[in-house]
């Protein structure tokens, strides 16, 4: 219950140091403990959705009222109100405020906050500030501080310095959720809660190891079945007792692969763990929403299906990665995949740059126009918003130089005009909350292909999973067709077209359900070096990939020819090639292109195989991006699924409203006049840069 005023609530101290069991739990490793299991799929079962609670679409971003002082508290309510904003995320990095020494907590000052925001008309994504222990944390209980693979202990003075394994951790982010939660959990600003901020410190320390050691007993259940799996026989490697099981911390020169890659599985499900901790906290005293911020597309070490099934909503940060038209595909990428995570349902753009474009060693500023199109991109993809980090650029701190709302100039600024205006439009879109977006397409997408792929020892360094799976994404973007992201084992018969770009690691029940998708009726592109590997990581014998999945393609991949840095090679049919190559045998297939170099001359290169009802396409190297592009639109024509727009129009049809981004360089005319929901008027054409919402039954 919330009640106003300052609160100073003292609760048993937290046990200092020591060694804790640290277990973990997971479908993959310790059993889940019945708390764990709450709500269908790990979702709230009572309680409006946030949209609902907004009565719209949500519009705002982080807010750090600690940082200024009373006269800035003013103006902020004022700009808020002029740029519509009506969701604030409050109290992500607050946690040295709101409990000032252990045990401790001080509220009056979040009381004020919120209840002068919920006056002002703004609900609040409440957060546990789980992300940043405070300082008096790190000095009572040093083994909590996360430690490198090589050894050498982290120490306070950034955010992230915990450990997820620390028992001492742990209970300290329990004990802040759930003071927050008893404090907050019907306060009638309170629309949604977060936890934490983007998962997740990899740590190596001793409580992380015994915490993989009990996550490596219930998965093997016998050291017999983990030596087989990690192939122990090799390097004198054995196991004869858990104890010696460590992590994969520095060595002198390659890891162990399936120590590796059970080591990224376990901190997966360490780290969803430790958001139920809190997510069951807060539900003990609030029926609103939980969720966490995820980052795109690689930045944590995470399983995302899986957080996707215990989030209220997925919520995700996206920043692009180059400027132009490259950060437009960019973030259709990560509107499709947050999407997808969710399993189709409405998400949320919990983090954006009003002005930021990472593009390696240097922060890039955004064009005029940008901040709409971003943002009309991300809710056209699915979310129930848009909302930046953050709303009033710091002054001081590690990100001073982070682009805000309110910039450094103040309101009377480019940025400022933007968001007022972006405001009025996310305001005029209230409609499509809640609705959601069908696509007849999929790319699959799977972590543990992804960590697979990232160990030591691979026979190329240009292996990349996600510069793979974001040029798959991409020709099919430029092709104007909204795209899903789906594991190998979903459900995919709904898809007139697959795309399995970097499916190195594949399990049995993965492959019998891409044959059973082929023989139905189903189209199924796979990319080089697929299934060449089983879910332990151990490799096909007899000729690559998977047997089922062989079968669906009518090949069989005899032997891997990774090519030079610099080499490159033309195929039968013109297509330019580079990075990759392998020998490949026909076994029901025909070949559509053949290798023209080498010992692979005149062997195929791209493959077509009649299986069942459907087809299986098998590509060995590495097109440039424009004959890739070609391959994928002639596979589209194939199967019937063709944008009606002329190239460089992004649309997207999501419940009654058809949103058009141009990122071309002409006027595009539409079929008839219609009222656009951009500009609040009769449009006819869309101009370079412009965009517009159409209702379907008006102007699509």
């Amino acid at each position: 219950m919330h009640t106003p005023g300052t609160l100073t609530v003292s609760l048993p101290r937290l046990r200092r140091g020591g060694r804790g069991h640290g277990a973990v739990g997971s479908s993959r490793g310790l059993p889940l403990r019945s708390n764990d299991m709450i709500g269908a799929g790990g979702r709230a079962t009572s309680g409006r959705g946030l949209a609902d609670r907004l009565g719209g679409l949500a519009f705002g971003g982080d807010y750090n009222p600690e940082q200024w002082d009373e006269e800035v508290w003013a103006e902020d309510d004022e700009l808020m109100r002029r740029a519509r904003v009506n969701l604030a995320t409050v109290g992500v990095f607050s946690w040295a405020l709101l409990e000032p020494e252990e045990g401790r907590y001080e509220f009056g000052w979040l009381d004020e906050h919120l209840d002068r925001l919920h006056a002002n008309g703004v609900a609040v994504d409440l957060a546990t500030p789980t992300a940043s222990p405070p300082p008096w944390f790190t000095l009572a209980h040093p083994d909590a501080l996360p430690v490198t693979p090589d050894g050498a202990r982290l120490t306070h003075g950034s955010r992230d310095t915990y450990c997820l394994a620390a028992p001492a951790y742990r209970a300290a982010a329990r004990g802040i959720a759930d003071a927050l939660a008893r404090r907050y959990g019907d306060h009638p600003a309170v629309a949604l809660w977060h936890v934490h901020n983007e998962y997740a410190t990899l740590c190596w320390c001793d409580h992380t190891a015994e915490a993989f050691r009990g996550w490596l007993r219930h998965k093997y259940r016998a050291l017999h079945a983990l030596n087989d799996a990690w192939g122990t026989a090799f390097w004198s490697q054995r196991y004869h007792d858990w104890d010696q099981i460590m992590p994969p911390r520095a060595t002198q020169w390659h890891h162990n692969p399936g120590q590796t890659l059970d080591f990224r599985r376990f901190f997966s499900d360490l780290a969803l763990q430790a958001y139920r901790d809190q997510r069951n906290a807060i539900r003990a005293h609030s029926d609103r929403p939980v969720t966490t911020n995820l980052m795109l597309p690689g930045y944590q070490n995470l399983d995302l299906w899986a957080f996707g099934r215990e989030v209220d909503v997925v919520a995700v940060d996206h920043y692009p990665a180059a400027p132009g038209v490259d950060a437009a595909a960019d973030t259709a990428f990560g509107g499709d995949r947050a999407r997808s995570f969710g399993g189709g349902r409405p998400w949320l753009l919990m983090e954006q740059g009003t002005n930021t474009v990472y593009a390696g060693d240097r922060t890039l500023a955004k064009e005029p126009g940008e901040i709409l199109r971003h943002s009309l991109s991300h809710i056209a993809h699915g979310s129930d918003g848009a909302l930046f980090f953050q709303w009033r650029q710091s002054k001081a701190g590690a990100e001073t130089w982070h682009s805000a709302m309110v910039p450094h100039a103040g309101p009377d600024s480019r940025i400022f005009r933007e968001v007022t205006e972006l405001g009025a439009v996310v305001d005029r879109l209230r409609e499509v909350a809640g609705s959601t977006v069908t696509a007849q397409v999929a790319v699959l997408h799977d972590a543990d292909a992804w960590w697979a792929l990232n160990v030591e020892s691979m026979p190329s360094s240009a292996l990349d999973y996600h510069t793979t799976l974001k040029r798959a994404h991409r020709a099919l973007w430029d092709a104007g067709v909204v795209t899903d992201f789906a594991h190998p084992e979903h459900e995919l018969d709904r898809y007139r077209l697959v795309v399995a770009p970097a499916l190195f690691l594949l399990s049995d029940a993965g492959a019998e359900n891409l044959r059973r998708y082929v023989e139905g009726g189903g189209t199924l592109l796979v990319q080089h070096f697929a299934g060449a590997v089983d879910e332990r990581l151990h490799a096909r014998l007899g000729g690559y990939p998977a047997p089922a999945l062989r079968e669906a393609l009518g090949i069989r991949v005899e032997e891997l020819r990774p090519l030079r840095r610099d080499e490159k090679i033309t195929l039968s049919d013109g297509t330019r090639a580079a990075e990759w190559s392998e020998s490949v045998q026909l076994a029901g297939a025909e070949a559509v292109a053949s290798y023209t170099h080498g010992m692979l001359a005149g062997r195929p290169a791209l493959t077509r195989h009649r299986f069942g009802a459907g087809h299986g396409w098998y590509l060995s190297t590495v097109p440039d991006p424009e004959d890739h592009t070609a391959l994928v639109h002639r596979l589209l024509a194939e199967v019937g699924v063709v944008s009606a727009w002329p190239p460089g129009v992004e649309a997207v049809t999501r419940g009654r409203l058809l949103f058009l981004l141009n990122h071309g360089a002409d006027t595009v005319p539409l079929p008839r006049p219609a009222h656009d929901l951009v500009t609040d008027r009769v449009v006819a054409d869309v101009p370079p840069g412009g965009c517009a919402v159409l209702r379907t039954d008006e102007g699509a």
